[in-house]
């Protein structure tokens, strides 16, 4: 998920840092299992570039003083540390706060062992997931990792992590709007599939059953 597919910054009257025109929360999401910090950890899972405050304070309804304040709670248990100053096992990964914006990352302790992860998988096959998400790629490229994740409804950026590293996706360039990475097929992909051109793919159903109607989505239903 990029920055085009939260909610716009506050407007001005909406008292983004707690004052008389703070927008209320929005229904259910204090109420919801996990209340707002659940909520706030369910989008920085998704998002594929730093998300400011701002906006993290739109999608939940609060004063954006406050999510900075349930970041920071956040940020540090994930580093071992409670509310009262107590201890907790350090995570596996940590939320970072940089180019303006926070964002999920897996802690560089552990880099070693996501490396050997990867490299490992490189000769394992495919699963669905990642079948899925290279057709998808394949018939909309070039497309972002916001897009993708929105037409099959899941988050997919370790596949397009998985898929890049077995060079058969390549950055190429970003959106004109959001910024974010654009991605295509790579010419191994097209070799892998004994094909000269992506013109000469396949009718997609056929093989990836519950993707027929991919071609039905266009930017304006996303």
């Amino acid at each position: 998920m990029s920055l085009e597919d939260l909610p716009p910054d506050p407007a001005p009257d909406g008292g983004p840092d707690g004052g008389p025109g703070s927008a209320p929360g929005h229904a259910g999401v204090e109420d919801s299992p996990g209340g707002v910090r659940a909520a706030l950890e369910a989008v920085l899972m998704v998002v594929d570039e730093p998300v400011t405050e701002e906006q993290l304070a739109a999608v939940v309804g609060l004063p954006t003083a406050r999510v900075r304040e349930l970041l920071h709670e956040l940020a540090r248990e994930y580093d071992g540390y409670t509310r009262d100053g107590g201890t907790l096992p350090v995570r596996g990964f940590e939320l970072r706060q940089l180019a303006g914006g926070w964002r999920v990352y897996s802690r560089a302790a552990y880099s070693g062992i996501v490396s050997q992860f990867v490299v490992d998988g490189q000769t394992a096959r495919l699963t669905q997931a990642a079948l899925e998400t290279l057709a998808v790629i394949a018939y909309r490229q070039p497309v972002s990792r916001a897009r993708v994740s929105a037409i099959r409804g899941v988050n997919v950026d370790s596949v397009v992590r998985t898929l890049a590293q077995r060079g058969l996706i390549e950055e190429v360039g970003t959106d004109p709007v959001s910024g974010a990475f654009l991605y295509r097929t790579t010419a191994y992909f097209l070799e892998r599939l004994g094909i000269g051109s992506v013109d000469d793919l396949p009718h997609i159903a056929q093989h990836l059953p519950g993707l027929e109607n991919l071609h039905d989505f266009d930017d304006a239903s996303l």
